[in-house]
């Protein structure tokens, strides 16, 4: 079943960088409702809860899973109730055996964060545009990679 808007969560401990995300979502023409969290233990204990609806991206950004030490990736894609879900991992910067590692650890997309709002709001209302295109379609996102 398609529903008519994408449910995401977004883990970010930056007050002004989850502003800006809230308003990117809010002033998309695909319908968004965003849950934030500070940290990724929350979103675990959240995601283990039974009855959870499954979101369909999960932004978060790089230096909260190196603050947390997190085995976050191997622990969400290792349960097949999470295969639909698309994780997108953002940061300033990537090392190149980082944005590697990501991948091979299961992150779907990979995004530098551009230094200004308008690029910003660009870059991130064309990736919510794709994943509304693969939500719809019913496409395989456990093959889904992109890097922006």
């Amino acid at each position: 079943m398609t529903k008519d808007y994408l449910n995401v969560f977004l883990i970010e401990d930056d007050e002004g960088k989850r502003i800006f995300f809230e308003n990117i979502f809010t002033d998309s023409k695909i319908a968004i409702t965003t849950n934030t969290f500070h940290n990724v233990k929350c979103v675990m204990d959240l995601l283990g809860e039974e009855d959870i609806l499954v979101p369909e991206m999960v932004w978060i950004n790089k230096s909260i899973l190196e603050k947390d030490n997190s085995e976050f990736l191997s622990e969400i894609k290792s349960d097949v109730k999470f295969n639909t879900m698309v994780i997108l991992i953002y940061s300033e910067n990537f090392k190149n055996d980082e944005e590697d590692d990501f991948l091979v650890k299961g992150a779907n997309i990979l995004m530098k964060l551009p230094d200004n709002y308008k690029d910003m709001k660009k870059i991130v209302s064309e990736i919510i545009t794709i994943n509304w295109q693969y939500h719809t379609s019913g496409f395989n996102k456990n093959n889904f990679i992109m890097k922006v």
